[in-house]
């Protein structure tokens, strides 16, 4: 799992028929401070995130699958909506 920030959303013209009636999103994956880690991915989503959200992404298929059924070619997906991240102060707890 990991964070990522919601750009935007994708469509596709032509799809696996799993996934009909699937929203697809553009995600940037993030670091631990909030920058860009990598290039921009492609998630599935049917939790309701929007642009500039924060979302958690499972990279484990079995979620996909789950939800889509057996032969879904879906891996990554939403699994929260990120109300907030707490930041560490750098100080350590006395």
């Amino acid at each position: 799992m990991f964070l990522a920030r919601i750009e935007g959303t994708v469509v596709a013209a032509v799809k696996h028929a799993t996934l009909d009636g699937c929203r697809f999103l553009a995600a940037q994956r993030l670091e631990a401070d909030g920058s860009a880690a990598a290039e921009p991915i492609v998630v599935v989503d049917w939790l309701g995130a929007g642009k500039a959200d924060w979302v958690i992404v499972s990279t484990d298929g079995d979620i996909a699958r789950a939800k889509l059924g057996n032969t879904t070619p879906a891996r990554m997906v939403v699994v929260g909506i990120v109300d907030e991240v707490p930041r560490n102060s750098g100080k350590a707890k006395e």
